[in-house]
């Protein structure tokens, strides 16, 4: 899939900082279609609508979802914006790309319908069953901090699903709850990708995830499922449909609970608390296990995660409804507060990995750095999903990165590629080590206008690919020498000073640089006019 042309005419989030914009997603007259991936860069600085660009991505493509199937996506998080999106796509995997523009025009003075018109003229409803074949199969949405903006349409996702979810539990006759489409990856999930792919990722995927942290494989964790402890409420006896006395689960999480249980080296039940211990030495027979019960590292990921969403009933009840109202009326600005761990329904715990020679006892998972953390989590997420057009909405994915990690960023990526088919991939950043790697048709650069507010989106002028990062910085930041405010300050002070004894002082402080070399030019000048 290939984003290629954005027409906004009212975009119904950002203050409307979009709106009356048209955005041209580069790559070539064809999108770099044949490659499996070609990454989109976002740089620009804060405030620019980086982050809000991708929110607003997502919320086309949710309505869209939406519209056609509202038992996987339950609600739409934005039904006022107006545009035409025109993209590459594969329907049903198909071997030759479509173009098609997905339309949402107004109708009076509200928002019409959405409808997708096909290369041949031919206009699709949502109604329509092939519909969806020309949607992103899935769309994942990664934040690497406290900034929610491009939360909210997936939390308004994963709140329409747990509602689904909950209603199915209180069911006399339950049915499997229908996986949402939008999913939101952050720093709470990080155990659950990482476990899941060394779990049952490729051997090359569960090296990869580890080498950075010079660790060789997990050695055992702990898994816990609290249904009926302190921190939950209790459902009257005469509502519930199980002999479950604490949280209801629907037949699907009764089925994933007793797989953990089957895989697990050793278990045990605390039936007053309704708490499952399960307790993993992780060998070839343990991976062997799960193989049997999940078919890939993405299934078990699901299975897991959708453990993890009952941790919400931890959180006080009038905590839960200011949330949820404040994503409905789109006034989001931050995240649920997180239950402390002995409270939550669903967590990980003790786990510990070999290191790479196996020479000392197991690494504790709490010892690795903010980093590794980030690096295992993107990797891990590209690694698991494979679908032909799925979206990566990705922001700031290595800002906790070390300079020589953001450097070798994009090539880690594209060593996970492998045989998938082709997705579309975009992500944000404000340094300028991931457009070095890229071609100038792959990045974009975001800018808004102090005085008037207006929203620019444009193509570096200059060639970005191996290009130096003073060049890029210089292009993208307009900041020309790249060095710190006090020391360019002090470098134009001396260039202005005619005191051959201070300069040469001033001179010995300072490191390489443009800068530098203007001053040592400058010393030079004044020792031949002495």
């Amino acid at each position: 899939m290939r984003l290629r042309l954005l027409k906004i005419e009212r975009s119904g989030t950002g203050g409307g900082l979009y709106d009356g914009t048209q955005i041209w997603f580069g790559r070539d007259a064809d999108g770099r279609a044949a490659e499996a991936l070609a990454p989109l860069c976002m740089i620009g600085p804060n405030g620019s609508g980086k982050s809000q660009f991708l929110q607003l991505i997502a919320e086309i493509f949710q309505a869209a979802w939406h519209a056609h199937a509202p038992d996987e996506e339950r609600r739409s998080a934005n039904d006022a914006v107006l545009f035409e999106l025109e993209y590459l796509v594969r329907p049903n995997g198909a071997d030759s790309y479509e173009t098609v523009r997905l339309v949402r025009e107004a109708k009076g003075k509200k928002a019409g319908p959405i409808a997708l018109i096909r290369a041949n003229g031919q206009s699709i409803n949502p109604g329509d069953p092939n519909f969806g074949q020309f949607l992103p199969t899935l769309i994942v949405g990664y934040t690497s901090g406290d900034n929610e903006t491009l939360s909210l349409p997936f939390l308004a996702s994963r709140s329409g699903y747990a509602s689904d979810v909950a209603k199915a539990a209180r069911a006399v006759e339950t049915k499997k709850v229908a996986d949402n489409r939008l999913m939101l990856i952050d720093y709470g999930t990080n155990l659950e990708v990482l476990f899941s792919n060394l779990m049952l990722g490729s051997d090359f995927v569960q090296t990869e995830l580890l080498r950075h942290a010079n660790l060789g494989d997990l050695a055992s964790c702990r898994c816990i499922v609290r249904l009926a402890h302190s921190a939950v409420p209790k459902i009257p006896k005469k509502k519930r449909i199980s002999s479950r006395k604490g949280i209801q689960l629907t037949d699907e999480l009764e089925t994933v609970i007793d797989n953990l249980q089957r895989t697990a080296t050793c278990w045990h039940v605390d039936e007053k608390t309704e708490t499952y211990t399960f307790d993993f030495l992780i060998t070839g027979a343990t991976r062997e296990a799960f193989g049997y019960f999940w078919s890939d590292a993405f299934s078990l990921y699901r299975s897991l995660h959708k453990l993890a969403l009952l941790n919400d009933l931890a959180i006080p009840r009038p905590a839960r409804k200011r949330f949820d109202k404040a994503v409905k009326e789109r006034r989001f600005a931050s995240r649920l507060p997180e239950p402390q761990q002995e409270d939550m329904v669903f967590s990980f715990e003790e786990v510990r990995f070999w290191p790479k020679d196996k020479a000392s006892d197991p690494v504790d998972y709490v010892s690795l750095s903010d980093g590794e953390h980030q690096q295992a989590l993107i990797l891990g997420i590209y690694a698991m999903i494979a679908d032909t057009n799925a979206m990566f909405l990705l922001d700031e994915p290595e800002s906790h990165f070390n300079p020589k990690w953001r450097v070798e960023f994009v090539q880690q990526l594209m060593k996970m590629v492998g045989d998938r088919g082709n997705q579309e991939f975009l992500l944000t950043t404000h340094a300028p080590f991931v457009p070095s790697d890229m071609p100038r048709d792959q990045v974009m650069i975001f800018s808004r206008d102090a005085e008037t507010g207006k929203f620019t989106v444009e193509e570096p002028k200059i060639e970005t690919f191996g290009t130096t990062f003073d060049r890029i910085l210089e292009s993208c930041f307009g900041i020309r020498p790249p060095n710190s405010h006090i020391a360019e300050k002090e470098i134009e002070k001396l260039l202005k000073s005619h005191d051959l004894a201070r300069v040469e002082e001033g001179f010995k402080d300072l490191g390489p640089s443009i800068g530098k070399a203007l001053l040592a030019d400058h010393l030079r000048k004044l020792k031949n006019r002495d």
